[in-house]
């Protein structure tokens, strides 16, 4: 029986708590980013984590995750011998995380976590991009990847699809399910529309 004044403080404190969760742990990764380019953090259930690495099993080259967060993708692509392996994360405290559960699993220096932009690195160089991103970001997106990554690299999205491409295969159902995109067929597939709208 906490009565009106216990009840009170406990809405209190629990919205002091929630803020600053959101205050100290979320929001500095988001101050330097658009408002309709801003993600926040969800963590991977092991069975994303599963389905991503399955759909990347049997290759080989740079792995990047792009909005790294907590790092369990890196660390589990770096595992499946994906290397290089690295993520790139804005918010700090994040950055902290992902680097502490590399250290406890005796990956550090063996992994890598950048505090950069992912709209402002080069992913000229990546084979296997890894992609939990919103919905909203999913089309600028596109074009970035289109425009930097080689023909042989493979883009693994998971929780949304990137809506105007085909994926090459898919597994998991629901909130489980990710989609792989060869790049050398999205390339194909999107001349095609191009000539197609010239028509």
């Amino acid at each position: 029986a906490l009565g009106g004044r216990g009840l009170l403080a406990l809405a209190v404190a629990s919205g002091a708590a929630v803020w600053a969760t959101w205050a100290v742990l979320l929001m500095p990764g988001f101050r330097r980013v658009p408002l309709r380019l801003q993600v926040p953090y969800q963590p991977s259930s092991p069975r994303q984590v599963a389905n991503t690495l399955a759909l990347l099993r049997g290759r080989a080259g740079k792995t990047v995750d792009l909005g790294s967060g907590d790092g369990r993708l890196v660390l589990e692509a770096y595992k499946q011998g994906l290397r290089p392996a690295l993520g790139y994360e804005l918010n700090p405290w994040l950055l902290c995380l992902a680097n502490y559960r590399a250290w406890k699993a005796g990956y550090h220096g063996k992994v890598s976590f950048l505090k950069k932009d992912l709209w402002k690195v080069n992913l000229s160089d990546c084979h296997n991009v890894i992609v939990f991103l919103a919905p909203s970001v999913k089309p600028p997106l596109a074009t970035k990847l289109l425009a930097e990554l080689p023909d042989d690299a493979r883009v693994v999205a998971g929780r949304y699809p990137f809506p105007c491409w085909t994926p090459s295969s898919t597994l998991g159902q629901g909130l489980e399910q990710v989609w792989a995109y060869d790049m050398k067929e999205v390339r194909r597939e999107a001349q095609g529309s191009t000539q197609e709208s010239q028509v």
